[in-house]
């Protein structure tokens, strides 16, 4: 099947049917190995046992960037080539990406109060992730807010493309300013400075929750398609409803006339 041809829903539905189980396998898999490799990774020297929870905000971070960026993509497929599902992909991803967002918030919060003293801080790289989070926010708000679907898709493009913005920002914020948050140490130039026995179980949770992702984001994406059919049925059913309505009440004023 040809990438082009999962641009009729009606095929895509079809290949999510059976795509989800095997998906859903291998997602449930991974995680359980990256969970048992983590639970049996060594203790930090300095950090101790809490240096475990890197393993779980690590690759919510990532995710928080990578789905904003398939977004991104998604946008430009929305408004440059037309793309019939691109606008599902978007509004079917923007609930995960928050939702991985809001979970390196938390873990990161967790995980700093033992090494800096304190949950929060308003540095470079905290702010620009928890601005990313109002961002996803706001674009679900949007999707709810405006009830024309195109208008709707064309908006949140929009306004998803200029917060793609922020990416780069989060991304380099510990090079560019003095934070709190420790530098990039696994993808950065020169190789990994983290220890086979946190990058092994690092690595295997981030492939776990990327096909999480992956999972969720296609079955979201099924949900929303059957969602825009249920509702462009209502809509043809009111429709039918407004002209019998009509017709009736244009018969009925004939007979009075002719009366």
């Amino acid at each position: 099947m040809a990438l082009l041809d999962l641009a009729n829903p009606s095929r895509f539905l079809t290949l999510a049917a059976r795509l989800l189980p095997w998906l859903a396998a291998v997602t449930v898999v991974l995680l359980a190995a990256g969970l048992y490799l983590s639970a049996t990774a060594p203790d930090d020297y300095q950090q101790g046992a809490t240096v475990k929870i890197m393993f779980i905000h690590v690759p919510n971070a990532w995710l928080s960037m990578f789905v904003w960026g398939i977004m991104s993509v998604a946008s430009l497929g929305t408004l440059v080539w037309r793309h019939p599902l691109a606008d599902v992909a978007a509004k079917a991803a923007a609930p995960i990406g928050a939702s991985f967002t809001f979970l390196a918030l938390v873990t990161g919060s967790l995980w700093g109060r033992p090494m800096w003293g304190t949950y929060w801080e308003w540095d470079a790289r905290l702010t620009s992730v928890l601005i990313l989070f109002l961002m996803y926010l706001g674009l679900i708000a949007l999707w709810r807010a405006v009830e024309d679907p195109s208008r709707a898709a064309r908006a949140a493009a929009v306004l998803t493309l200029v917060g793609a913005i922020n990416l780069p920002i989060i991304k380099f914020s510990v090079d560019w300013w003095n934070t709190l948050h420790q530098p990039a140490s696994v993808m950065r130039m020169g190789g990994s400075t983290l220890d086979k026995a946190f990058l092994i179980p690092l690595l295997a949770m981030a492939i776990g929750f990327s096909f999480l992702f992956v999972t969720l984001h296609v079955a979201a994406m099924r949900n929303e398609i059957l969602r825009r059919r249920v509702r462009s049925l209502q809509m043809q059913q009111a429709r039918a409803h407004a002209s019998e309505v009509t017709a009736g009440t244009g018969a009925s004023t004939q007979i009075i006339g002719a009366a």
